[in-house]
């Protein structure tokens, strides 16, 4: 029996070009993983543009499914 936990990983880069992500905009996004289960484990903002790629993991659980839409979980 495996007794360590499996991860499942989810990688999200937000912002745009013209615009700057705002700390309400980046607070929003991960209370809404938060409640997913999700745990940011690293942040790295993209050079030379306003977006930041963030990674997230949660234990990897059968009820969990990733949604259909483009990188929505």
């Amino acid at each position: 029996m495996n007794t360590h936990p499996i991860w499942e990983y989810r990688v999200e880069t937000v912002g745009t070009t013209f615009r700057s992500t705002s700390d309400e905009d980046v607070e929003s996004l991960l209370d809404e993983w938060g409640q997913d289960g999700w745990e940011v484990i690293a942040f790295h903002p993209i050079y030379g543009s306003n977006k930041i790629t963030v990674v997230a993991k949660r234990e990897h659980v059968s009820s969990h499914r990733r949604n259909s839409n483009l990188g929505q979980w």
